[in-house]
Order: C-alpha cells, then sequence, then structure tokens
C-alpha cells in the first residue's frame, strides 16, 4: 500500500505568508521568515535534528515528532534548496543545512535545470527533477515504497500540488506573526472546491496548527 502524500509543520504568518520577501544567503526564508518558525525551534524533535540535545514536549512538539514520522522520501521546490536561479552555478552548493542535512532519505528537487545526484552525510541524496510536480511525485513514490512522501515547501511548491489535488493530508502551523509581504499561501486557493476541508485546529504553546484532509477522508493522526 503506498504512503501518503502529505504537508506537515508548514508555517505561516496570520497575514498569509509562507515565506517572507527577498530569499537571500542571509535570509533563507526571506526577510522575516524565520518567525514563522518560532514554534518549531524548541521542540524537542528540532532539538535533537541538529544535534543540540533536549528540548521542549507539548503540542507543538507532537505536531513537529508526527510530522517527522514515517517519511520515505521528500519533494522540495528549488529555493527550498538554493537562492541560486537559472542554470546551477558551479560553485559546489549543496543546500542551507551542512555535511548533514536532516532529511535522511531520497530528496526530489524541482527545477528547470539539470544536475546530477549526489548522497550527504546521514542518507540523504538529492536528486533534480526537471519533468515538473508529477514526475517528481512518481520518483518519490517508487523511492519511499510504502512510506509518506513529504512536501516540504516552498509556498508556490505547496500550491501547485494542491491544485492538482495531489495532497492527501496538510498539517499547517499559524504562527503568531505578521510579515506584510512574501510568499502567498491561501490566494487564490479554492480548498473546498478542490476537495479539502478543515478536519481540526489546535491551539499549541506557540502557534495553532490546522490539519487539513480530503473531504470524508478526516481519519487519524
Amino acid at each position: 500500500m503506498a504512503g501518503k502524500v502529505r504537508v506537515s509543520s508548514f508555517a505561516v504568518s496570520v497575514d498569509g505568508f509562507g515565506a517572507g520577501p527577498d530569499q537571500s544567503l542571509q535570509d533563507p526564508l526571506g526577510v522575516g521568515g524565520e518567525e514563522l518558525h518560532e514554534w518549531f525551534f524548541p521542540t524537542d524533535t528540532f532539538q535533537k535534528m541538529y544535534g543540540k540535545g533536549h528540548g521542549q514536549t507539548g503540542v507543538d512538539e507532537g505536531f513537529a515528532r508526527r510530522g517527522m514520522d514515517g517519511i520515505g522520501a521528500w519533494i522540495l521546490g528549488r529555493n527550498m534548496f538554493a537562492p541560486s536561479r537559472g542554470p546551477w552555478p558551479d560553485d559546489g552548493w549543496k543546500g542551507w543545512w551542512g555535511e548533514e542535512p536532516p532529511y535522511r532519505c531520497p530528496v526530489f528537487v524541482l527545477t528547470h535545470h539539470p544536475r546530477a545526484s549526489f548522497e550527504m552525510k546521514g542518507g540523504t541524496v538529492f536528486h533534480f527533477e526537471t519533468g515538473g510536480i508529477e514526475a517528481a511525485l512518481k520518483r518519490a513514490r517508487a523511492a519511499a515504497g510504502d512510506r509518506d512522501i513529504r512536501i516540504g515547501g516552498g509556498a508556490e511548491t505547496i500550491r501547485q500540488y494542491l491544485r492538482a489535488g495531489l495532497i492527501d493530508e496538510m498539517h499547517v502551523a499559524v504562527s503568531p506573526v505578521l510579515l506584510g509581504r512574501g510568499e502567498p499561501f491561501w490566494a487564490g486557493l479554492d480548498l473546498p472546491a478542490l476537495g479539502y476541508e478543515l478536519i481540526e485546529s489546535t491551539v499549541g504553546e506557540r502557534a495553532t496548527h490546522l490539519r487539513i484532509g480530503r473531504n470524508g477522508h478526516g481519519g487519524g493522526r
């Protein structure tokens, strides 16, 4: 049985932005974008992921932990992997995460420009898919087997998968910040018309957690 295609722990501002404006090396999530993830940084899951010992438990941690469980492959938009645009520069860039990225499984990066796959410490293998979202999903399914595929972002990548009806369930963490501008997440998405409904709204320590799934298929966590 194939795993689910899901979005987990994707942070959105109160005014609907999934990242800040003007992404750069200094601001990988755009200006002000790190504020969206203030709920995630203190959790036990984040702290263990980056080798910093134990973190906090509670509602936020529960969502963070479940977001990492059972994943067999990831799909990322190019902007989630690199600040560059156009053909890949010969600069040795291997992502934002250092020598040991937190994924520890195959990661498929959407791009218009070919690049050879490479493996990192800890088992993460980056592949670069030029054939679009469905081609990436086909490869991710083959790699993940019966485990889940997580669509990691950014905002427009998730929106593309939602518009195509390819996401089974989505967890969005609404952070109590106003960005004013950036990458819009909800704009122009008619989720009910696309076959999705709100399954759950839970207030955590630092964010409000929304679970959205296919109509009539709320199911368990």
